[in-house]
């Protein structure tokens, strides 16, 4: 038997020892066990802690559009300290209300955050008081810059409430077409428009029930119209 028991670990002295009389310290099986645990503790270490949830230190790099139609931008990539800034606005929301406004703060930080790295934080609102400049995005582009946004928040595990849904195009007149990012309400299945286009960089944008904003509804102050219902 090539293991001994650990009763008889203790009491037979391993005979390289035997002159000077000494017994080893730590059984076997007690040596044993904790080079099993040690090394299953290191590869779950190296293997599944980064498969566990939790977050890491900043987001992975993404593309941002950076002029109209997105045909041109480039990749960007968030500091930690950056990043960290995004998870405080999210302190635990007791409603998926109070969520919503979470996340107009959030893409606002956001469009601060990438503007000042890709040159969009001179984009004004809608298209023609920025015409032709540079940094200045269409609907397109700003509703795709908003779901990418929206899409690093929710893989943050930052949203209990809502799901990320696809942009959704409207036209409620033929010449009308204008795109928005999308979120649903969890618990009510309720859908929302998040429209950041109709505002200027770094501004929290709208939160629309998106049956509303489907049919061209105008924004207003109202509670609804930001979300809060």
């Amino acid at each position: 038997m090539c293991i001994l028991s650990q009763s008889v670990f203790h009491t037979v002295r391993i005979r390289v020892y035997r002159e000077l009389e000494i017994v080893p310290v730590i059984p076997y099986f007690q040596f044993m066990n904790t080079l099993r645990t040690t090394g299953t503790a290191l590869l779950y270490l190296t293997f599944m802690y980064p498969l566990t949830g939790i977050p890491a230190s900043a987001p992975p790099p993404f593309y941002s559009c950076t002029d109209y139609h997105c045909d041109e931008g480039e990749t960007v990539s968030l500091s930690k300290r950056q990043w960290d800034r995004i998870r405080s606005l999210f302190s635990s929301p007791r409603s998926a209300a109070q969520e919503r406004r979470q996340i107009r703060k959030a893409i606002a930080l956001l469009e601060v955050q990438v503007g000042n790295i890709t040159g969009t934080s001179r984009d004004l609102a809608k298209n023609v008081a920025g015409s032709g400049l540079p940094g200045q995005l269409d609907c397109i582009s700003e509703s795709k810059n908003t779901t990418t946004y929206l899409h690093l928040i929710s893989s943050d595990g930052l949203l209990q409430w809502h799901t990320v849904e696809e942009r959704q195009l409207r036209h409620p007149w033929i010449l009308d077409l204008h795109w928005a990012a999308v979120i649903r309400d969890k618990h009510t299945n309720k859908r929302y428009a998040v429209d950041s286009w109709f505002l200027d960089n770094g501004q929290p944008p709208y939160i629309q029930p998106l049956d509303q904003w489907l049919s061209g509804r105008a924004f207003d102050s109202g509670q609804e119209q930001l979300g809060d219902q």
